[in-house]
């Protein structure tokens, strides 16, 4: 059965990893091949979240039950609050020939792969630290002082873009989103990936190779052999005529 590519993506808060993947699903999942993994977490709901959807909010007391569990990729707590990746709902869906999208920071992805090293790690990177301050002022969603903690934390989280396989500068939304479609195709098109998920196909070719030339040889063979005959004919009735 073919199987599914694990794709890292990170960024600070407000450059644009969530809305950039979003808009990949929306967008360019009409065959049900992308998924997107949904983290557990212990912080209250934003407006506009969804539970189940957005994010598996729960209390405290069951994170600290899943972790004892070992039912997560990777954990965290950032900001107060725990953040966990789900192992099984994962494994499924990529072995079910899923790609499946992780949102996390660069510890969560360093976690997951060591466990996973096949993985493709992307960062979103905001064109300017100004711009990605005016984002998270405009989100509205934060107050000053978490502001001044997001900003502190994206200074840190920038510092690990080189740990990553790609890095999209996101400052056109439209050219970043088409600049993350890339690397998907880019992927399931690499050689590994395709050898991978066509085993048969490429047995199949092996096989009729094989068949063909049984069939072809013989024929080649008399071929061969009559082509020479009526070549030295030809040399023979030339040498003649003179």
């Amino acid at each position: 059965m073919a199987q599914g590519t694990l794709f890292i993506v990170s960024a600070p808060s407000g450059a644009g990893k969530s809305s950039l993947i979003n808009a990949l699903l929306k967008k360019f999942n009409t065959d049900d091949s992308m998924r997107l993994s949904i983290s557990h977490t212990t912080r209250e709901p934003r407006p506009g979240e969804v539970d189940h959807e957005s994010y598996h909010f729960v209390s405290v007391e069951e994170f600290e039950s899943l972790i004892d569990r070992g039912a997560f990729f990777e954990h965290a707590k950032v900001f107060d609050n725990y953040y966990g990746t789900s192992k099984e709902i994962v494994m499924d869906w990529i072995n079910d020939g899923k790609d499946v999208f992780f949102d996390i920071d660069w510890q969560g992805a360093r976690l997951i792969k060591e466990q996973m090293p096949q993985a493709v790690k992307i960062f979103i990177m905001p064109p300017s630290l100004n711009t990605l301050q005016e984002r998270l002022i405009k989100r509205g969603q934060d107050t000053p002082e978490v502001i001044r903690k997001r900003m502190a934390k994206a200074m840190s989280e920038i510092s690990h873009y080189d740990e990553y396989d790609y890095v999209i500068i996101n400052d056109d939304f439209d050219e970043s989103l088409i600049n993350l479609r890339s690397i998907i195709l880019s992927k399931r098109c690499s050689l590994n990936n395709v050898q991978t998920n066509n085993k048969e196909l490429f047995e199949d070719m092996k096989r009729q190779e094989q068949e063909y030339e049984a069939a072809w040889m013989p024929c080649a063979s008399a071929f061969q052999e009559a082509f020479a005959k009526a070549k030295a004919e030809a040399a023979e009735k030339e040498a003649t005529s003179k």
